[in-house]
């Protein structure tokens, strides 16, 4: 699978982002879909992930209310609607397809075989 994603850019804090991640080469719904970040001098950590057909979905609790993950397996992306955001989300957004069954699981990135190229977002206070 090929995922380029896409949707980053530079906002004032309470502001919002939508990120997009188009898949392409094997078929998207065999997959579970979850975007991960990485700020600047820090390890990777979990954002939110997708069941193959969109009935699971989990949060990391920082996330909570405020980010929305979804996928449209008819046009083969994965979204997250990022509202209410601060400076402490700028970070590199990554996408990721891969096989998960629990929380345990989907939040792990050993999980995920397929990732994009990340997206920076940038949220300025």
């Amino acid at each position: 699978v090929q995922l380029q994603a896409s949707g980053g850019g530079l906002v004032q804090a309470g502001g919002s982002l939508r990120l997009s991640c188009a898949a392409s080469g094997r078929t998207f719904s065999n997959y579970a879909m979850a975007w991960f970040l990485q700020a600047p001098g820090k390890e990777r950590e979990f954002v939110a992930a997708i069941s193959r057909s969109g009935a699971t979905i989990y949060y990391a609790d920082s996330m909570k209310g405020r980010f929305t993950i979804s996928r449209d397996n008819a046009k083969n992306t994965v979204y997250l609607q990022m509202n209410s955001l601060k400076p402490e989300d700028t970070a590199v957004y990554y996408c990721a397809a891969g096989f998960a069954s629990s929380l345990t699981y989907y939040s792990s990135s050993t999980s995920y075989y397929y990732w994009g190229q990340g997206t920076q977002v940038t949220v300025s206070s």
